[in-house]
């Protein structure tokens, strides 16, 4: 039996030197800011190191040294990820070169840097900005978002937090990429894009999506939410403070941990009666269907495959266009029997 447990033993330690070794010599890779020579030498140094230390797991006699070694190995590696941080100075793109942020006075926040892009195609646009103030008595819902272009499992989703006079303030969590730089899912483990809050009119952030974005296209769904005032007003201010804090303090993306989805979540603490956490809220193209199983959507007695056919919204958007009531035209649902904010 002991002889049993020690080689369990030893197949987990393998195992977690195999994953720590593969996530660590992937993060030299990824550290563009030294030299290509430099990082490839140091993770292949690295990268065999983790596979030494697996193979003289074997040996009784050299195990032990081998498990102190690679400690060390680890801990310097460790060291030097700490000196990997995060910065708002650097060369942005440009749809993510503003920071947005917000300033209170009692019930009215005004939120400064709302972005609102003339578009021509995707990448050819025009910069525009609006500041804007908003009567947190005067909010009446909130809007989630998903949108769709690799398959049903996965999803961009964001917020659209809804006020009286059919206004609307869409905040979307996306990465913040410099000049030249493009999204990779796998270089979002490894501190390589900070994050960003794009703090959008709907005719930007939603339009983009419905009538530039073509290769490939996206399919855009606005669902309403079913939650009380009290609870979209903490929502809200909760987004509001993030939004300052990443102002004064940046902080890296993460694919898995801080991403567009897990985010939301987290920002939903501040409510009591969130949603737990679900492998839905993981695989986001889910998340729509997991807050129907869960009461949290207006849809009457609409199946979820009927509420979601009705939500979405590509056609009505083309058919806005710039119109100044572009958010009330894409929720003119053609059955007036689903429910909106």
């Amino acid at each position: 039996m002991h002889k049993i447990i020690t080689i369990i033993g030893l197949i987990l330690l393998g195992l977690a030197v195999i994953i720590v070794g593969s996530w660590g010599t992937l993060a030299i890779v990824y550290a563009e800011s030294y030299n290509e020579m430099l990082r490839y030498g140091f993770a292949i140094g690295f990268g065999l190191t983790s596979l030494s230390s697996v193979i003289l797991l074997g040996s009784r006699r050299l195990r032990w040294r081998a498990l102190i070694a690679y400690t060390l190995v680890f801990m310097l590696f460790l060291l030097w990820y700490s000196t990997v941080t995060p910065s708002n100075d650097r060369e942005w793109q440009e749809d993510v070169a503003l920071l947005p942020y917000a300033t209170q006075k009692e019930n009215l926040i005004t939120v400064h840097n709302i972005r609102n892009f003339h578009y021509r195609t995707e990448m050819d646009y025009t910069p525009a900005y609006y500041d804007k103030t908003f009567d947190l008595d005067k909010l009446e819902g909130v809007d989630v978002i998903s949108v769709y272009w690799m398959g049903p499992a996965v999803a961009h989703v964001f917020l659209s937090f809804a006020f009286a006079g059919d206004e609307h303030l869409a905040v979307s969590i996306e990465t913040r990429k410099e000049k030249g730089e493009s999204y990779s899912a796998l270089k979002g483990f490894f501190r390589q894009y900070e994050l960003y809050y794009v703090v959008a009119d709907e005719r930007d952030v939603i339009r983009l999506r419905t009538n530039y974005r073509l290769d490939p296209p996206e399919d855009v769904y606005v669902y309403p939410t079913s939650g009380t005032i009290e609870d979209a007003r903490r929502l809200f201010l909760a987004y509001i403070e993030k939004i300052n804090a990443l102002k004064n303090t940046p902080e890296f993306y993460n694919t898995l941990t801080t991403n567009c989805t897990t985010t939301i979540w987290l920002n939903a603490h501040v409510n009591t009666d969130r949603i737990p956490l679900s492998w839905k809220i993981l695989a986001s193209g889910y998340v729509p269907e997991y807050l129907y199983e869960n009461g949290r959507l207006h849809a009457g007695e609409l199946s979820f495959s009927q509420l979601r056919e009705s939500v979405h919204i590509n056609e009505r958007a083309h058919e806005a266009g710039m119109a100044e009531d572009f958010s009330y035209r894409i929720r003119k649902h053609p059955d007036t029997t689903v429910p909106t904010n």
